[in-house]
């Protein structure tokens, strides 16, 4: 029966995803129903038996209850108390750093491009294609190995990262509207970092090797371009699939090729307990990933290895009221 579901998950994604979560509603208890509106796995894991202090479930549940009545922001959004204080993280020293980044990275990509160019003879057109697919299917595995990681460990109180690269992913689950509310700096900032040093290891290539070494590197200087341009641009892209209103023409397009990441693709990361569908750049990986299980694999492992538990800091975020 299993496998039957997984299979048809290939054929129509969309429809399994709800019904596995359909089903998993309608096998829980009554207390756990009220966990997992709540958005968190991890939480109906703790509401199931005795909690920390000697607190029951139904204690626990009924204070849940209460503090829910009394905050009508809970449930997301830019009114959420937990949204609200990530949102006062933002400092201008972060900021400083985005527009460094982001000056940079570019004029290395216009850089790059130029080169790539001029060094084009039609000999590497057969080649060409491949380095563009093999760089945005890598870049979109690396951005779902980023997301997942940042989603599902660490913390905001960690020193350095923490309030810098954990604070925007804690923020994004509790108001996803918020990336719309950023300009082009504070969405891309981050990702112009990422690609500043394959950048620049790939223009100082053009200036120190000879003629003869670049023809033959030709094709793959152009996945790595290829990559970190899709890289830079992911959180861009993000950015899109949650945007209904002002997209510009080609983007929609784009969007319904799946040639970048479509808005009906990505909500399906944004059900509750957000542990799926983590690929955000074309998210053509997002179907064999969620087939083979991968994600659930590494944290069952991780967990195991180190006690550490899978969104747990996410968790806490969502349930801030004060």
């Amino acid at each position: 029966m299993f496998v039957m579901i997984v299979v048809f998950s290939g054929i129509n994604n969309y429809n399994f995803f709800f019904i596995k979560y359909a089903v998993c509603h309608e096998q829980q208890g009554s207390n756990e129903k009220a966990a997992l509106m709540l958005g968190h796995r991890s939480f109906v894991a703790e509401v199931k038996g005795p909690l920390g202090g000697g607190e029951s479930a139904g204690t626990a549940m009924s204070d849940v209850t209460n503090v829910g009545k009394q905050d009508e922001g809970r449930r997301g959004g830019p009114h959420h108390v937990g949204a609200q204080e990530l949102s006062k993280l933002y400092s201008p020293a972060k900021r400083l750093q985005e527009w460094v980044c982001v000056i940079l990275c570019l004029g290395l990509m216009a850089v790059n491009g130029v080169f790539l160019i001029t060094c084009f003879s039609i000999a590497h057109l057969p080649f060409l294609f491949l380095s563009i697919v093999a760089g945005m299917l890598v870049a979109d595995f690396a951005s779902g190995l980023v997301h997942w990681g940042a989603d599902t460990w660490g913390s905001v109180e960690m020193p350095l990262f923490g309030k810098a690269f954990i604070r925007p992913f804690r923020e994004h689950h509790i108001d996803p509207t918020a990336i719309t509310r950023h300009d082009w700096i504070e969405t891309n900032g981050d990702n112009c970092m990422l690609t500043l040093l394959p950048m620049t290891v790939l223009a100082c290539s053009f200036v120190t090797l000879s003629a003869v070494q670049l023809e033959a590197r030709h094709s793959w200087n152009c996945f790595v371009y290829v990559l970190a341009v899709f890289v830079t641009l992911t959180n861009q892209i993000h950015k899109w699939s949650h945007t209904y209103h002002g997209l510009p023409q080609v983007v929609e397009l784009l969007q319904k090729w799946h040639l970048i990441l479509p808005r009906r693709h990505h909500r399906i990361h944004h059900v509750s307990p957000h542990e799926t569908y983590f690929c955000i750049t074309t998210g053509w990986l997002n179907y064999p990933l969620e087939f083979l299980g991968f994600w659930g694999t590494l944290e069952t492992l991780i967990e195991k290895l180190t006690g550490a538990r899978p969104r747990a800091d996410d968790l806490k975020w969502a349930c801030k009221v004060k």
